[in-house]
């Protein structure tokens, strides 16, 4: 690691996104609703394009629609540290640098 990586600003930082996971959101009930998920879906299928950008917000979409199906183990504070290590690779130029 360089001094350059020392200096870079993390981009949730740069973004005004508050890095910090809310005490209890892991524990945060949320019901299943098949409506709700397949509505996420439906526009995470809409959003998808061949940009990198429109791919990574079809990926988080589908991820939150994780939350409403009875079937996946997951929870907002995965998913959170999830996009956040997404964001991370993005900024660094990816996984390929």
């Amino acid at each position: 690691m360089t001094d350059a990586d020392d200096d870079r600003e993390d981009p949730l930082a740069a973004a005004g996104v508050d890095p910090v996971v809310p005490e209890g959101a892991s524990d945060a009930e949320i019901p299943a609703d098949a409506e709700v998920r397949e509505f996420l879906r439906e526009v995470a299928a809409d959003v998808r394009s061949e940009s990198s950008e429109s791919k990574q917000l079809s990926a988080i979409l589908y991820r939150v629609s994780d939350l409403y199906d009875a079937e996946e183990e997951t929870s907002p504070e995965e998913i959170y540290l999830n996009v956040r290590h997404i964001m991370r690779i993005k900024a660094e130029g990816g996984l390929r640098r």
